[in-house]
């Protein structure tokens, strides 16, 4: 069980990243983000249950452009965590709160790394409009850190 938490961890910074900040290959999705998580706990059923059940909630909102929306890849991290290895179906509905709550987390904590960001480049924006690149890499890897540290916290507290 040593090694789970580490992987869990890494999971979550990769499922954060995909929602809007990187890649955007589709880890984010709750099936997707719950059933790697259920498989890294040894419990691959219980955690794409909960994959399944917050995709339902996640089908609703279209995460674009300056949309508020949760984070519902780490929430169902957090909710495969709260299943594996529970023996009843109350078990899963017990995940699936925790999964929202840990999503409407991840979903406020983007709206702060949003106001992060733009502070950032306002401190920046003479240099960014000369088009300096330096200083637009300096911003661009500064907000990659920053989403990183979010989806970090926010694993790590729906983990706990």
């Amino acid at each position: 069980m040593s090694a789970t938490i580490p992987l869990l961890l890494v999971w979550g910074v990769l499922v954060g990243l995909d929602l809007v900040t990187v890649s955007q290959i589709m880890i984010a999705r709750p099936l997707v983000a719950g059933s790697v998580a259920g498989v890294i706990l040894g419990d691959p059923l219980s955690g794409g249950l909960v994959g399944i059940v917050l995709e339902l909630f996640a089908l609703d909102i279209l995460p674009a452009g300056a949309a508020k929306y949760p984070d519902y890849g780490l929430g169902a991290i957090a909710g495969a965590a709260t299943v594996a290895g529970a023996p009843d179906v109350l078990a899963l509905g017990l995940a699936v709160m925790v999964g929202l709550v840990i999503a409407s987390l991840g979903g406020a904590a983007i709206q702060v790394v949003r106001r992060l960001n733009a502070a950032d480049l306002r401190g920046r924006e003479k240099a960014v409009d000369r088009g300096d690149p330096r200083v637009v890499a300096v911003v661009q890897y500064r907000g990659v850190a920053r989403d990183m540290a979010r989806a970090l916290l926010v694993t790590a507290a729906g983990l706990g």
